[in-house]
């Protein structure tokens, strides 16, 4: 579950707090001390992108966030601003898109699948997490456990709320700013569900298991660190310490959250560059890893491929004005993933590999990413 923040589909939902064991909502949690001032930090991945005279933007989001992440830092800032448009797996705040997220499953799916012990294990969970009682029994069953792993981290202060695809979205929409969705609802939960009913099923029970022993929290924790001080190179290793490969179905899952997605991620960020747009492609971080990542895909297709935020930054937060929190979108499901960014990570042309130094400002030199770790040959430029 906690690579679905990083690959797609984290459900957004609102919920005030039932009583003094509750988490505080995401609004409220503006209100602790040190929450006034937003911090202009760089967080997250990117990488430059230019083909064709322009230049578009590949950044690694997290689909959760903390209040003092509101704000886009400046190199971040910046890009998005001299993009024309903000592409995004999903637009939350699409009507269309949320109808289709919220869409009740099929009763009898529901009847089979969530019975007996898995349904109380479930309700048990909806009440820990403070979800009033039915708010999500009529989603498709994944979707109900992933909107449950999206709460796992409020007691750390991460938020879906405050995930950093919405805070974009609302910061291109504040300058009017075109989005675009490169996926729609019905690929997600496809994505999402499996090749059957007894996948899914197995996908809720592991879920399940890692909700009831505070397995995700912490491996929710952690990704959230690891994206926050824009450490590529770990999580280019990520599946050598997620310990979420271990079984077939989780195999599964993974090529079907990552390396089956990003060919058509590619296709649509191809597709606006080559329409005269400059492009900033937010998704989530773990589509940017990997030999099917999209800074290797971008520059198989001839594209200068420049790390910019790949190494954890050295930058002094600018205190800013407070900033309310995002409303939250209509009752929908969000998605997303990364690319193989590695720290200094070199993209390879014609089996040579250049080594890029991370453009943003303040940025230490990169360290040599580990052998294993090192993107495949791709036929792109690569910008030193």
């Amino acid at each position: 579950m906690p690579r679905q923040i990083l690959t797609g589909a984290c459900c957004v939902f609102s919920f005030a707090a039932a009583h003094a064991a509750c988490p505080p909502s995401a609004i409220a949690s503006l209100e602790k001390p040190g929450m006034g001032v937003r911090n202009g930090v760089d967080r997250g991945v990117l990488w430059r992108i230019e083909r064709d005279g322009r230049t578009s933007w590949l950044y690694g989001t997290i689909h959760v966030g903390r209040g003092d992440w509101v704000r886009p830092g400046p190199t971040i800032q910046k890009a998005l601003t001299q993009s024309d448009t903000l592409a995004l797996e999903l637009d939350l705040r699409d009507e269309a898109t949320a109808r289709a997220m919220a869409r009740p499953a099929d009763p009898e799916l529901l009847a089979r699948m969530l019975s007996g012990e898995r349904a109380r294990r479930l309700e048990r969970q909806n009440s820990e997490a403070c979800v009033p009682p039915g708010t999500l029994s009529k989603l498709q069953p994944i979707l109900q456990i992933t909107a449950l792993a999206g709460l796992a981290g409020r007691a750390d202060g991460l938020y879906p709320e405050f995930g950093v695809d919405e805070t974009l979205a609302v910061s291109a929409r504040n300058s009017s700013k075109p989005i675009v969705a490169l996926e729609n609802a019905a690929e997600q939960i496809k994505v999402l569900t499996g090749e059957s009913e007894a996948e899914e099923a197995e996908q809720v029970d592991a879920a399940l298991d890692e909700l009831e022993s505070g397995k995700l929290r912490g491996q929710l924790k952690e990704l959230a660190d690891v994206w926050a001080r824009s450490d590529a190179a770990k999580l280019a290793s990520y599946p050598e310490w997620c310990d979420c490969l271990k079984t077939p179905a989780e195999q599964r899952l993974m090529k079907r959250l990552l390396d089956d997605r990003n060919p058509n991620l590619a296709d649509g960020i191809e597709r606006l560059h080559a329409g005269g747009k400059g492009v900033f492609a937010a998704v989530g971080a773990l589509h940017m890893i990997g030999p099917q990542g999209l800074p290797t895909l971008m520059a198989a297709r001839g594209f200068t491929v420049t790390p910019v935020l790949t190494n954890a930054q050295a930058q002094t937060a600018q205190p800013m004005p407070a900033l309310a929190a995002p409303s939250p979108a209509p009752r929908a499901v969000r998605g997303g993933k990364a690319v193989k960014g590695q720290r200094g990570q070199a993209v390879q042309k014609g089996g040579k590999s250049t080594k890029a130094a991370p453009a943003a400002r303040g940025a230490k030199a990169p360290a040599k990413a580990p052998a294993k770790a090192a993107a495949p040959a791709a036929k792109g430029k690569v910008r030193r």
